[in-house]
């Protein structure tokens, strides 16, 4: 997705560890223009594959995630970092890893969310080790619904989270692939 590349290039930071600082359109700032074109990308990429529910994790994936059920015109379902005073049983749960925060969270979401006539596609800003998509998969595996596949925002191909995902099956969709950080320079998988 061009409009999506010429961003990180021109809005995004390269910093120590390979991380990918844009918090000024994706994460932090949200482009609410730039989302809609996500939303629609996804959308058009997954469309005649009969989704019934888009899957992220909070916080990060949910602006993509939700312009994308907007498109597709299905409920957005989110799964929760930290309980609440209403979030305490009949959950599905996993715990995943994050990688920039360097800390272990549980997700959870509520069973009542999800059953084994939904199909959901898993949408998230980036994928770089695999930990948050993996952690929705378990989720879907335990609630028995099928996943029609896996959107990414920004993808660090460099990393190992496609080749996790390729062992699933699952189908894959990355907006935008970085193929390297190194030298504080953005370089795509063309």
């Amino acid at each position: 997705m061009d409009l999506l590349k010429k961003r990180i290039v021109e809005d995004g930071t390269v910093l120590p560890g390979n991380v990918l600082k844009v918090d000024n359109f994706l994460n932090h700032q949200v482009d609410t223009k730039l989302m809609d074109e996500i939303g629609k990308e996804f959308a058009k990429l997954f469309e005649g594959e009969k989704i019934t529910k888009v899957v992220t994790v909070e916080s990060s994936g949910i602006a993509p995630a939700l312009m994308t059920a907007l498109h597709l015109g299905v409920p957005l379902i989110f799964a929760r970092k930290h309980k609440s005073l209403t979030l305490t049983d009949n959950l599905y749960t996993a715990t995943v890893y994050s990688y920039t925060k360097r800390v272990s969270n549980d997700i959870s979401v509520d069973k009542r969310f999800l059953n084994s006539e939904d199909r959901i596609l898993i949408i998230d800003d980036f994928l770089a080790n695999g930990q948050a998509v993996q952690g929705l998969l378990e989720i879907a595996k335990v609630a028995n619904v099928q996943v029609a596949g896996i959107g990414i925002v920004i993808e660090k191909s460099f990393q190992k989270g496609r080749s996790m995902i390729e062992k699933t099956g699952v189908r894959l969709e990355s907006l935008a692939r970085i193929a390297s950080l190194e030298n504080q320079k953005v370089t795509f998988v063309e």
